[in-house]
């Protein structure tokens, strides 16, 4: 339920579809018992999974031997659907119940879920279960705040770095490792949430998958990540704990593949989407195929009313118990939406739902499909219905669905606040405003060459063609200039490039035409760290911080400008506010490392070499492959005389990053000044130079000289 202070939203009951014709979809499955208890829950997303590639919803693609088995004795729903294409919202909606029209997270960007909402986790907890959260990639960051309610939340997938293009993410095994420790090392009845992001762009397979799927790296990603989940179960019925769990797999959203001109996801809301695979194992129950609808809402009241406890009042979704008991033919509205053009670029909002055999999709093109003999959605209908009736039923459902105490996308500001960005000469006085009529030209399906165009830019950047992908960017922002994505990816791309003066020109040209954007006058102030104009840096994310208040990168990038500039305590105050938002961000604990590292050079107090090495260590505890840590370790160990431990870090950040120049020239000055192991120095030296001899300036290539004749002599 909302916590306390918070009015309860009566949910108002759809059941008359006047205009959809209002046919029910018949339910496959026999009548059968549900024996509730008090069972294990282990709750397994896989991002980015079509319906189409288990197994046991379609041959076609790939094998999933691992997924079938567990269907094979499961309910088996071929109607699951999302109610987003995105993942943050997506599993925001499985892990409260509610839809974003409540909850009121409609993207990855922007938006953290508030503490008044309850999740699944924390309702658990409170009926005595310990909860575990297992997560793949950086969007279900705990930054994002879903953590709420976890004992653990484990999202040590590695370092995420604002800089990239895409997202930093670990693979299945590496997930499911922990996830098993977890729950084997756990004795009462425990919730297990496990999030597998493999099949996400980019599609890496590991080996055998790469070359047996070559000719479909998607489906290699699948049956990698099928593999995986098989040794999760073999290893819970190793233990016993098997039997007594119950189980449910979905995926957050699915992935076009090109499919209504598609070529991934967070655009449209076709069903390669938002069709997704939906299956609960429950102990003791028969397994059956079910082809009524269903939605992500649904699985929180049905863990509940499976585990027999109480379903909160505010909870949007049913229970499928009845359902899955042969009891429950009725459909009901599934609500959807795909807001990330609209919030990103002020294109025509999608929203929709879908009830019985019957889907609306409200565009200013709009579409009507029959899903009874078109799930591919070919054929839109739209010219046969009363297309004001569908709209009056969408209205009437968002309105039941709402909740006006909703929070609102970063960016909105009292009026103080927007005068002090006023100062900045990239503030209008008020955030962007949105159209408030959408045409035809604003379509989704008008627009959708702009968004080709852009991922094939950065397909053409990551094949190395960069100067084909930053003309192909430009021309975007020629044609459509509030499409702000386009400006942080050259300015990404830019940087990359080694041209962090055009990465601030570009975020300026941005924000000339979009004054007011919060995100990009946050991008503004990173790079402007990057460029080293600290002083301009801090007045921008001073700014910045105002709209981004729960943005824990921009408190980072805050705490290095203002750090760089000499000023140790504000340095300190924000990357412990950073930390505040985020208990897991490795890089801020290695800045507070190379904070207190500073501080211990210049006093040599004892207590800022051991602040360094608790900070360096966090970091590193958290991604033992970041290596500007390992490499601040290093230099902490070698300056307190350590330098057998300062070789034994610098080494392993080598290895963590081998074109890293800094630890080369350390490691040899080391072995040549402290150790007097010249053998050793030239070893390192010798490849310091080999590696990055051209990369130096002319005042350290002389330097390099130097010590490689000192340490011959």
């Amino acid at each position: 339920m909302m916590r306390k202070g918070f009015t309860l939203l009566l949910i108002a009951v759809f059941f008359i579809l006047t205009a959809c014709g209002g046919e029910g979809v018949a339910s496959g499955s026999k009548k059968t018992v549900i024996k509730k208890g008090d069972y294990n829950v282990l709750l397994i997303t896989i991002d980015t999974l079509r319906f189409d590639r288990l197994g046991i919803y379609s041959d076609k693609y790939v094998k999933t031997p691992n997924i079938d088995k567990l269907a094979e004795k499961s309910f088996r729903f071929t109607r699951g659907f999302s109610h987003n294409p995105v993942t943050l919202p997506s599993h925001t909606n499985i892990i409260t119940g509610t839809t974003p029209l409540f909850h009121g997270i409609s993207d990855n960007s922007g938006f953290v879920l508030e503490d008044k909402f309850l999740t699944i986790a924390e309702h658990l907890k409170s009926n005595k279960y310990e909860t575990g959260a297992f997560i793949g990639a950086f969007p279900l960051d705990s930054r994002f705040n879903l953590d709420q309610g976890f004992d653990t939340y484990d999202d040590n997938y590695g370092t995420h770095n604002d800089l990239e293009l895409f997202f930093v993410e670990r693979k299945a095994e590496k997930v499911i490792e922990p996830a098993l420790k977890w729950i084997e090392k756990t004795e009462g009845k425990w919730f297990c949430w496990v999030h597998l992001f493999d099949p996400h762009q980019p599609y890496l397979p590991p080996p055998p998958y790469n070359s047996e799927y070559s000719h479909d790296l998607y489906s290699g990603e699948v049956a990698y990540t099928d593999a995986s989940l098989g040794k999760l179960f073999d290893r819970l019925k190793a233990t016993g704990k098997y039997e007594n769990t119950m189980i449910i797999l979905t995926a957050d959203h699915g992935e076009a593949l090109g499919e209504k001109g598609e070529k991934t996801h967070s655009y449209f809301a076709y069903n390669n989407t938002i069709h997704i695979p939906y299956i609960i194992r429950i102990p003791g129950a028969k397994d059956g195929e079910i082809d009524k609808n269903v939605a992500h809402i649904d699985i929180f009241p049905t863990i509940c009313d499976v585990l027999d406890i109480d379903i909160p009042d505010h909870i949007q979704g049913d229970s499928l118990v009845r359902v899955m008991s042969g009891e429950d033919t009725n459909d009901k509205y599934i609500y959807f939406e795909s807001l990330t053009p609209y919030l990103n670029r002020d294109w025509a909002p999608l929203r929709g739902f879908i009830k019985g055999n019957n889907k609306f999709i409200d565009q200013p093109i709009r579409e009507f499909y029959n899903l009874s003999d078109d799930m591919s959605e070919e054929k839109n209908l739209i010219g046969e219905k009363n297309s004001g009736n569908l709209k009056y039923e969408l209205n009437k459902l968002i309105s039941g669905l709402n909740n006006e105490e909703k929070p609102k996308r970063a960016g909105n500001l009292d009026p103080e606040a927007q005068k002090k960005l006023k100062s900045l000469g990239y503030f209008s006085g008020s955030t962007l405003k949105k159209k408030k009529v959408y045409t035809e030209k604003d379509d989704l399906k008008t627009l959708l060459p702009l968004q080709d165009k852009m991922l094939n830019a950065l397909s053409l950047h990551q094949a190395g063609e960069t100067q084909d992908a930053v003309k192909n960017l430009k021309e975007i922002i020629d044609v459509n200039p509030t499409y702000t994505i386009i400006y942080t990816h050259l300015a990404k791309i830019f940087k990359e490039t080694g041209k962090t003066g055009l990465s601030v020109s570009i975020l300026e040209e941005g924000l000339e035409k979009n004054p007011g954007s919060p995100f990009l006058l946050s991008k503004l102030g990173i790079f402007l760290v990057e460029k080293g104009e600290f002083k301009r840096a801090v007045d921008i994310l001073e700014q910045s911080i105002i709209l981004l208040k729960h943005d824990p990168e921009s408190f980072n990038y805050l705490g290095v400008a203002y750090y760089r500039s000499g000023n140790f305590e504000k340095a300190l105050s924000n990357y412990k506010r950073s930390l505040e938002l985020d208990t897991n961000y490795a890089s801020v604990y290695n800045n507070i490392g190379s904070l207190y590292l500073s501080h211990f050079q210049r006093t040599k107090d004892s207590r800022s070499y051991e602040n360094a090495i608790i900070n360096f260590n966090k970091a590193i505890e958290i991604d033992d492959r970041l290596y500007s840590a390992l490499n601040g370790r290093g230099a902490a160990r070698y300056f307190n005389g350590d330098y057998s431990g300062a070789i034994s870090d610098w080494k392993k950040s080598i290895s963590a990053k081998s074109d890293f120049i800094d630890p080369y020239f350390s490691i040899g000055i080391a072995y040549l000044m402290k150790l007097r192991d010249k053998r050793s120095a030239y070893e390192y030296f010798k490849l310091c130079k080999d590696k990055f001899y051209n990369r130096l300036p002319d005042k350290e290539k002389a330097r390099l000289e130097r010590l490689l004749r000192e340490s011959l002599n």
